[in-house]
Formats: C-alpha cells, structure tokens, sequence
C-alpha cells in the first residue's frame, strides 16, 4: 500500500489574504508530495507498508531517519490542510470550547500559549493543541517533522491543532515575521474539525 498525496478540501487561492496562492500550491504540491514520494520510497519492501501513517508515528524509534522526517511531514500537513478553512476563523464552540477554557484559563490565553509555542520554536517545526491519554489538553512544539503521536516525542498526545512554522509554510507572504504569521492563523482555523478530532479523541 503507497502512501498518497491527499487532496485539499480547497482551492489554493482559498485561504487568502492570510495564506497566499503561491505558497499553498508549493507547500502541497511540491513539498508535501516530495514527503510522500520519499516515504514510500523509505518504506519499500518492508513491513510499514502494511501500517497506517499513524501506526508508523507511534514507533517511530523502530524506523530509519528517512521515515520520521517523511512519515512525520506526511501525517502533519495530511491534518494542518484539514484544520484549516476559507471563511473559518472565530472561537471553539461546545464542549472544546470548555476544554480550552478549563486547561488554559480562556481561550485568549490559550492563543497566547499557543502562539509563543510557535514563535518561540528555534529553527523549523510545528506547535500543537493536543489531547493527552489522561484526556486534558495541552500545547507544545516539536522540530523538524516531529509530532507528539511519535515514540520519541518530549510532549505526547493525539495532536487536533497543528501549525507548521518551517519558512516555506509563510515566507513568500510574511518573509521572515514569522509572528504575523501565526496571527493570521487564528482566521483560517477550521474549528468545527478540531472540534470533531476532539470528540473522537475523548472517546
């Protein structure tokens, strides 16, 4: 079984002006398609062909380098086009919303957590919502290509929320204000499927 380059639930245009066309089509069409090339490629012949993308992250420490940083650049931008929306944007609602408000106080301190998890990742990476197998919240970063559904990951959990902060996800846009970047992604967050990974992560 190869692994395949997703579709995206929009048009590459679809979440300007906060993410630009140009960038959504080299971020899914060359990089994302090159994670999923070199994945396969890495896996060929082995047992992880039979494995689901996330049954790999879960043991990531089993697997050579080629398969953390290409297993890992496949599950994370496989959610992040699926969190995010054209005309999406707002607040949580419902019983994440109170999940938020419970962990973090409010969701206004939960945007300020969780965008210093962003800003403050040095180098390329990821900063995430997730749900912990005690069922609580919490935010964190990893680097590279890193998710918290890895094995070797310092902060563990089923990841509902993710943005990428490597520069090919922002620089043709925002250059190197990483920090404006993430605030434009509050506008495109698709929270009714952040909701439904929440749901089923609670479960």
């Amino acid at each position: 079984m190869s692994f395949e380059l997703p579709k995206l639930p929009y048009e590459y245009a679809a979440l300007e002006p906060h993410v630009d066309a140009r960038t959504m089509e080299i971020h899914h069409s060359k990089h994302h398609q090159a994670y999923v090339t070199n994945l396969n490629n890495a896996i060929a012949g082995t047992e992880a062909e039979s494995l689901s993308i996330e049954e790999i992250c879960r043991n990531i420490s089993k697997y050579p380098m080629a398969v953390r940083n290409n297993g890992g650049g496949h599950y994370n931008h496989s959610l992040f086009w699926n969190i995010m929306a054209p005309n999406a944007g707002g607040s949580p609602q419902g019983e994440l919303a109170e999940a938020i408000t419970k962990q973090f106080g409010s969701f206004e301190d939960f945007k300020t957590q969780f965008a210093q998890a962003a800003a403050t990742r040095f180098g390329s990476g990821w900063a995430w919502l997730c749900v912990k197998d005690d069922k609580s919240l919490c935010v964190c970063s990893t680097p590279n290509q890193d998710n918290p559904l890895m094995d070797i990951a310092e902060c563990k959990g089923l990841p509902i929320l993710g943005i990428d902060v490597w520069e090919h996800a922002y620089y043709l846009h925002y250059q190197n204000r990483r920090p404006d970047y993430v605030s434009a992604f509050w506008n495109v967050i698709n929270w009714d499927e952040v909701s439904r990974r929440f749901s089923a992560a609670m479960k």
